[in-house]
């Protein structure tokens, strides 16, 4: 990534969003360069995510806990519990579709997150937050829907670029633990990327003992980035 060709801003200090009594801070590239498409791809694989417009990663100066990971498609392999948890949801349906707002997409990541993430700011977003949040007016984003019949069970934001994919955010159905529906729609993103002959799938941080963000080591292997590169996580 050519940092030359667009400008990078660092945030002020505010609260963390996973650990009580943290602050965290960003650096953030230009959401108003025309570069920012052509610099994407290249941003991903170093350790950069999409939230809105936005393209960021941390930079806390006393925290490094967000790990950027990524799992390398083809050497994927599901576990047996991942391999139970394509078994109990064989009966949906995987609808590949357009993003956006559509009413029954707002109110199922409604009820998500005011299940999963009460009090944390996402659990009252309006309309246009869920639409800022979810989709960027110069990338390509898939909406990989899973479905039970015409019931709406869970959504998976995706970012698709030329080598990869970036799972950009996942809700689902919160009366449905059963079903292990986070993990199902990371099992089709990694399915999806690899019938497009997509080298890895991006997905965001890693927060090792972290309750909400440990899960990922589950996807083995898995990719860490780190200052250098990126090396297999190992424990």
């Amino acid at each position: 990534m050519r940092a030359d060709r667009i400008r990078v801003f660092q945030t002020l200090p505010q609260a963390c969003g996973y650990w009580r009594g943290r602050t965290a801070q960003n650096i953030v590239l230009d959401p108003a360069s025309p570069e920012l498409p052509a610099i994407y791809p290249a941003a991903l694989a170093r350790g950069y995510r999409r939230a809105g417009g936005h393209v960021y990663r941390p930079a806390c100066p006393r925290c490094h806990a967000c790990v950027p990971c990524r799992i390398p498609v083809a050497r994927f392999k599901p576990d047996r519990a991942q391999r139970r948890c394509l078994a109990r949801n064989a009966d949906l349906a995987l609808i590949d579709a357009e993003p956006g707002f559509t009413a029954e997409r707002y109110a199922l990541y409604s009820r998500y997150q005011h299940s999963r993430h009460p009090g944390g700011g996402m659990d009252d977003g309006s309309i246009a937050d869920f639409s800022q949040f979810l989709t960027a007016n110069w990338g390509v984003t898939r909406f990989l829907e899973l479905r039970a019949g015409d019931r709406l069970l869970a959504v998976a934001a995706t970012d698709v670029v030329a080598d990869a994919l970036s799972a950009v955010y996942t809700w689902y159905d919160p009366d449905l633990p059963a079903r292990g529906l986070g993990t199902r729609a990371i099992l089709w993103q990694i399915d999806y990327a690899a019938a497009r002959g997509l080298d890895h799938v991006y997905l965001g941080f890693w927060i090792e003992d972290h309750p909400k963000m440990d899960y990922k080591r589950r996807f083995r292997p898995l990719e860490l980035f780190g200052a250098n590169g990126w090396r297999a996580l190992d424990v």
